[in-house]
């Protein structure tokens, strides 16, 4: 069987999108319309005939409406195979109707639980009687339209004007999605009961799914095939929720990168204006200012170079003066929780760039679980959401640090936990001077941070590196004393660092030879 005819149509919907102009539509056709509830009190104030579900099943609604749908006069009209003779003869012999279309969406589970609703509530708004019939309709598309999204309202019109029948290609598209509504639904109440309800951190069955996908240009490389999608169920904002104001559509590349950018960005959530540059995931130039332009400024001239083509966060509203300068540089893409009028027509003329506004920076210190794919396997961890004040510091060395260098070396620390291992950090009066990123050892991304400090200083005539009396961020402690030694080679002063390694009094010792203040964090951000 190919196109089936559409007589009768049950029809039960929470979100009522659309649900008017479709029973009008229907209607036209001739299909008897069967409903429930709240849906068939919409279409009756629309004019429209309904027969109530109770009329099919001789049993009224009951128990505050659990029990409606789920009866053998409803499921044996979906899941009947037309052509087989047994299953036409238990319908005549049980009086049972074929039903030949479903408009079914559940009930609003996920909404219900974001505007923090009781449990009561809750799990009142399980759906039993929808996910049985999208599933039996669904599992019979051989001869039954499913459909549970309004976004296919026009379509199953369009299917119903060349004949009044579907296609079996619309039908098994249908039921393909409806399959993978009913799964994502179910998937949103296994993790509310693991996570909130039974607080869980990791329970038996993990689910992860999506929905809405975007389909990306490609994904790291050309000959890679990529996707975005928004979790169904409670969720951060963040890069994906972001509106975008002009530009191209972001890459998979853009997409990642800035992700990163506004999740170092979130840490000066509230504080001093702020400015991160991030290329392929690691920031490139950090710095906070008492104006956005200054902080610009300070973070490009960490490295200019890598700068290029980068992704750009801030922290507060973009003005008009910062996006100008800015634009003095090929950019890829911009990030702000609000853009002013100014800024937009600055960015205006480069119609390339990305602007993308947020409305809010995410919360640094959210929880939530980050999973990593590996050959035959998941990787699931807590978010490294784990932080450090002053109060935590223990003083480990014969001098103790100044209150600036204190200031340097928990903004150094800030970055640093932003930034791929082995990382090494440089900053000076709230700006980053030097950045060591993803080497195999700590020696080397301390030497690597001072030579990119050198370079700036050559290309911006200054009278020394920045580097020279910087405090100095490492990520992991220092196993041996050489890339502390490194530090002190280019200027550093003061080392933050979490300590616990073994050769910890020999890294000591050295600290208090070069006269150096260091402190230990006890908490690691290893970022891999």
């Amino acid at each position: 069987m190919t196109d089936v005819t559409i007589k009768r149509a049950l029809l039960s919907v929470s979100d009522k999108t659309g649900l008017v102009d479709l029973g009008k539509a229907l209607a036209a056709k001739g299909v008897e319309l069967v409903s429930t509830g709240g849906t068939a009190k919409a279409l009756r104030e629309a004019g429209l005939e309904v027969k109530d579900v109770s009329d099919l099943t001789g049993f009224p609604e009951m128990m505050d409406g659990r029990v409606k749908t789920l009866h053998p006069m409803v499921h044996g009209g979906l899941l009947a195979v037309r052509d087989n003779p047994e299953h036409a003869a238990a319908m005549e012999e049980h009086a049972i109707g074929a039903i030949d279309l479903v408009v079914v969406n559940l009930y609003p589970f996920e909404a219900t639980v974001m505007r923090g609703a009781e449990r009561d509530e809750i799990i009142e708004n399980i759906d039993i009687g929808g996910p049985s019939m999208v599933r039996s309709a669904a599992k019979n598309h051989q001869f039954v339209t499913i459909v549970t999204d309004p976004a296919d309202y026009d379509t199953l019109i369009g299917e119903l004007e060349a004949g009044g029948a579907t296609s079996l290609d619309f039908r098994r598209k249908c039921a393909a999605k409806a399959f993978a509504a009913t799964a994502a639904y179910d998937s949103m109440i296994s993790q509310w009961f693991a996570f909130a309800d039974q607080q869980q951190l990791f329970p038996d069955f993990f689910a992860v799914n999506g929905k809405t996908p975007v389909e990306l240009r490609y994904g790291e490389n050309p000959h890679q095939k990529a996707a975005l999608y928004t979790p169904s169920g409670p969720h951060g904002h963040g890069i994906a929720q972001a509106e975008q104001l002009q530009g191209k559509d972001l890459s998979y590349n853009n997409y990642n990168d800035a992700d990163a950018a506004l999740e170092l960005c979130a840490e000066f959530k509230g504080g001093d204006p702020a400015v991160v540059i991030v290329k392929h995931a690691n920031p490139c130039g950090v710095a906070q200012a008492s104006t956005l332009l200054d902080a610009w400024n300070e973070a490009l001239a960490c490295d200019s170079v890598s700068a290029f083509g980068g992704i750009v966060a801030v922290n507060t509203e973009l003005d008009g003066e910062t996006a100008r300068a800015i634009c003095e540089i090929f950019t890829e893409v911009v990030i702000a929780p609000s853009v002013s009028d100014e800024a937009r027509e600055a960015f205006a003329k480069k119609k390339n760039l990305r602007l993308l506004v947020t409305g809010d920076l995410p919360d640094p210190r959210r929880g939530g679980l980050s999973v990593k794919p590996i050959t035959g396997g998941l990787l699931v961890q807590t978010r490294d959401n784990g932080a450090i004040s002053e109060a935590d510091l223990e003083v480990v060395t014969q001098r103790e640090p100044t209150e600036q260098e204190l200031k340097d070396c928990l903004f150094a620390w800030t970055v640093a936990r932003h930034v791929k291992s082995n990382a090494i950090v440089y900053a000076k009066d709230g700006a980053t001077a030097g950045i060591g990123a993803g080497q195999m050892n700590r020696r080397d991304s301390s030497r690597i941070a001072a030579m990119k400090a050198a370079e700036a200083a050559e290309k911006y005539g200054w009278d020394q590196s920045r580097t020279v009396g910087s405090a100095v961020a490492s990520d992991a402690f220092f196993p041996f004393a050489d890339g502390l030694l490194a530090a002190a080679e280019a200027g550093a002063t003061a080392i933050i660092q979490p300590g616990g390694s073994i050769r910890d009094e020999e890294v000591i010792a050295a600290a208090d030879e070069k006269g150096l203040a260091m402190v230990f964090t006890g908490m690691r951000h290893f970022r891999h």
